[in-house]
This record gives structure tokens, sequence and C-alpha cells, in this order.
């Protein structure tokens, strides 16, 4: 996927500015597809000169004025034509499997540290999309709608989404405490064997 369409279906999803898109980056859509600040201005631009996006400046009290984007009839037939585009199954590429793997060449207990700061990290990744899960799909404040309601496919598909990220991160967890009752069994002597 290009940093473009990423950018696409958070302007489809609501109009912004260059600085609100690196927010929901850094909030939401950053867990799925990471960008900088600078590539997302960077490609905003070129997606302005290339009429994927519309920019109008929108005054502010006190402040300068913005630039709000939002998706011109170009940027909606490039994401069309990118979504009927099969795509091939991602590659697992992943630095800890290899360390993991190369620690029977050392200490293979001296990774614990490591795997545990990845374990928390995974754990909080988790609990923040718990969390926005009870906020916006399934806390008190959300009803759920009546059977004979249509779907509303951006709201269903922000939440299956959102619960692949659950169970992503719900895997991961599971896994890590499985390397680490793994590496617990060996100590430092170990590593000669």
């Amino acid at each position: 996927m290009a940093l473009e369409h990423a950018i696409l279906v958070s302007l489809l999803e609501k109009p912004g500015s260059g600085y609100e898109l690196a927010r929901r980056f850094e909030r939401s859509i950053g867990y799925f597809w990471t960008a900088t600040h600078q590539q997302i201005y960077r490609v905003l631009k070129r997606m302005e000169n290339d009429g994927w996006v519309a920019a109008r400046d929108v005054p502010q009290h006190g402040r300068p004025d913005k630039k709000e984007y939002s998706v011109a009839d170009l940027g909606r037939a490039a994401l069309s034509s990118w979504l009927h585009d099969p795509i091939e199954p991602d590659s697992v590429r992943h630095d800890l499997a290899v360390k993991i793997r190369g620690a029977a060449f050392d200490d293979p207990a001296a990774l614990i540290q490591e795997v545990e700061r990845h374990r928390r990290a995974h754990q909080d990744r988790l609990a923040h999309y718990l969390a926005g899960e009870q906020r916006d799909f399934t806390g008190p404040a959300t009803e759920p709608a009546p059977p004979d309601t249509p779907l509303d496919a951006e709201t269903e598909l922000q939440h299956v989404v959102l619960r692949g990220g659950i169970a992503y991160e719900r895997m991961m967890i599971g896994w890590l405490d499985d390397v680490l009752t793994t590496l617990a069994r060996f100590g430092p002597a170990d590593r000669d064997r």
C-alpha cells in the first residue's frame, strides 16, 4: 500500500489539515500504516498537484489559516482502482523472531528483558485498542441498531479492522508468553551446549 491510499481513506472518513492527518496516523491508522509528519505533508502536496485532493483555506481566530484537504474525484478513482487490484499477502518480517532464533548461539536467558519489553508494548497497544472499541463501538454510549437498520459500511469496516488489531495483539502476547516460558528454561551455562 502506498501512503497515498492511507491518506485517501483517512480523508474520506473525515476531511482535515495535514496536522490533523498526522494526529490520526499517530492515534489510529498509524498502528496499521506509519508515516512521519514530513512524509504526510510531502505526499499531500504531491496529491494536490496531481488532483487527487483539493485544499481550501480555513480561517482560524488568532492563528494562521489552515489548509483543509478533502478527496477529489481523481483521488476517489485512484482509491477505487487500488481497492479492486489484488495485493500479495504480507510476509512476516520480524526482527525479534530472528533474535530469538539467534539466542541459541549465545545466552537465551539474556533475551528475556527484550521479550518482556515487547510484551509490555503489545499489552499497551491492546489496552489502547480495547479502550477505543469500548468508546466507539461497544460502550454504554453506543446503542445497538434495531435489527432492520441497514449496515453502516464505514462503522462496520472500521470495527472489523480494530477487531483484527485486537486479535493480533492478543496473539502476539500469547506468543511472547510462550517465548518467555521457553527462555526461562535456559540459564547462562546452556550456551556452551
